[in-house]
């Protein structure tokens, strides 16, 4: 046996034939679970949490959405409107980078808010964000406290998790995709 193959086995010992540990299926009108023979109570417990999880997780990712896209907005309104108070450094002009930031925070903002095009504008914002850092608060200190960064990485950072997952329940992109789940965690 080749080291090359000696690897693959190690890398699939346990795993179906596509590649993925079998779980048992969660079915919420059976008490009991079929699990493999010999396992306890405690993995019981937890693939029933972890079921019980996984239904929530559309929702949940739906609520990440909205709350980002609220606080997103108001970031862009600060700029483009002096709303709920001006900037300290004063309104940017429209066709400055401050202000194209400000419209693709409003604009893309809402867009995310309201789950329409969520991938492809969550990219855009991704690469805004690390823009706006790596412009912005990168070159005022190298860590993230204390040159005002955070808040840009985790948006990029969250904008990225919508890239991937997209926008979740109660979203304009949900619902004009045909029925049936997308991903193993929508089932």
């Amino acid at each position: 046996m080749t080291n090359r193959e000696r690897a693959q086995a190690g890398r699939t010992i346990g795993r179906g034939s596509d590649g993925h540990y079998p779980l048992p299926r969660y079915n919420p009108t059976r008490r009991d679970l079929s699990l493999p023979q010999g396992s306890d109570r405690k993995q019981e417990v937890l693939i029933r949490m972890s079921a019980t999880l996984d239904r929530w997780s559309p929702y949940a990712l739906a609520v990440l959405r909205i709350v980002t896209a609220l606080i997103f907005m108001e970031h862009g309104m600060q700029k483009l409107f002096g709303f709920p108070a001006p900037p300290e450094s004063g309104m940017p002009p429209l066709l400055s980078l401050f202000g194209i930031g400000a419209v693709l925070e409003l604009v893309g903002g809402f867009l995310i808010l309201i789950g329409l095009f969520t991938r492809p504008v969550a990219f855009i914002l991704a690469g805004e964000m690390a823009v706006a850092y790596w412009m912005f608060h990168a070159p005022q200190s190298p860590y993230p406290a204390l040159n005002g960064g955070d808040a840009a990485i985790l948006y990029c950072f969250v904008f990225l998790l919508f890239v991937f997952t997209g926008p979740g329940a109660w979203s304009i992109d949900r619902a004009r995709q045909p029925t049936g789940p997308r991903h193993s965690w929508e089932r």
